[in-house]
């Protein structure tokens, strides 16, 4: 976990809600609350950081990495990002600090990147001394590499052992998800240094990569760490409907595209099977599609009505959904922010008790969701 002191926090999120910020007042079934603008004038914000001094780091797709600092968006960006291409989907990605970052000032970086193969995804680790990226250094990469620029996927998060885990789409070609010599499909987990985490559970099986940890996956957007259980948690988009909230667990085939809720853009089925024999079932499915992209469990003080919901952005419908589970089971489903007109790229659950969000938008911004009194 991060540290920081409390005043330091206490003293940076003063400054972000100051009056010059806007305002806006929405009602819950639980809560009523304000979103307050931290930031705007982002090239569609694609991840958010906090580091330990209460400041934040913005990826834009765009490929600059941003600072916000005592409230306000600086206008350089930092120096020193991998290169990469910005195509289609693809771009600078999620930003991920180490679980240590008070002390070695590491982070990592997802992000597309071509060459003459074609394109992938890749995570790049590098030390961030406040002002520029140094010491970077490419620990994954997916392959094969395709031409298309689609499903790069790209969401990153740490389990309670330090193991990273990385999503990488099916990259639009379907029959990859399936196949488990090929990267493409699924969730890898690795060290730090890139190398297959101890454990994962296709060392031993010469047919599968070793950093594979699950497949089957279509284009996991969101991905989170349960605060209770450690547990990894993701979303994924599905094509027209069968959007999929998942527990990932090691090995597992999440179906992509042998089972799905959803159909084909053109309209037809793609599979007749929602269900099928060692093939894990969805917690939770969306149709018709709300393009998820980004969750968070709410953990703070500022909203006890809240304390352990999930909460999930969506940019086709552009909302912000908030999930109670009862382990596993979905008690309760409501939406939230739906006449904001906005595109939910990411949902954080801040240091300072709120809940934050970036809106996908040439002029994207980055909000605070705190209490309405």
């Amino acid at each position: 976990m991060l540290t920081c002191s409390r005043l330091a926090l206490t003293l940076s999120f003063v400054l972000v809600s100051a009056p010059a910020l806007a305002d806006r007042t929405f009602s819950s079934d639980k809560a009523d609350f304000r979103l307050e603008t931290v930031a705007q004038g982002l090239e569609h914000p694609w991840s958010l950081a906090f580091l330990p001094d209460g400041s934040q780091l913005v990826t834009e797709r765009a490929g600059r990495l941003r600072l916000i600092e005592n409230g306000e968006l600086q206008p350089d960006p930092i120096s020193g990002v991998p290169e990469l291409v910005v195509a289609g989907q693809g771009g600078l990605l999620d930003v991920l600090l180490h679980p240590q970052f008070a002390d070695n000032q590491t982070l990592f970086l997802s992000y597309a990147h071509r060459n003459n193969a074609g394109m992938t995804t890749r995570v790049a680790r590098a030390e961030f001394d406040g002002q520029q990226l140094r010491n970077v250094d490419v620990i994954f990469e997916a392959l094969p590499r395709s031409g298309t620029s689609r499903h790069f996927a790209g969401r990153m998060e740490f389990d309670t052992d330090g193991n990273l885990y990385v999503s990488v789409g099916d990259r639009g070609d379907k029959p990859r998800a399936q196949d488990t010599a090929d990267d493409a499909g699924g969730v890898h987990r690795i060290t730090v240094n890139g190398d297959p985490a101890p454990g994962n559970p296709f060392l031993e099986d010469g047919s599968v990569n070793d950093t594979f940890f699950t497949y089957g996956n279509r284009n996991i957007q969101g991905m989170t760490r349960h605060p209770e259980t450690g547990d990894i948690w993701t979303h994924e988009h599905g094509p027209r409907g069968g959007d999929e909230v998942n527990i990932i667990n090691a090995g597992d085939n999440y179906g992509w595209p042998d089972v799905t809720y959803g159909i084909a853009y053109s309209g037809f089925p793609i599979s007749d099977k929602t269900t099928m024999d060692g093939v894990t079932d969805p917690l939770h499915y969306w149709d018709p599609s709300i393009a998820p992209s980004g969750m968070a469990f709410y953990t703070g003080d500022l909203f006890s009505a809240w304390q352990g919901d999930l909460f999930v952005g969506a940019l086709k419908l552009q909302k912000l959904v908030r999930l109670r589970f009862d382990g596993k089971d979905l008690v309760e489903e409501e939406d939230l922010l739906v006449d904001l007109g906005e595109r939910i790229r990411d949902v954080r659950m801040g240091p300072d008790g709120a809940l934050w969000l970036l809106t996908d938008a040439g002029n994207g911004k980055v909000y605070r969701v705190v209490p309405a009194d």
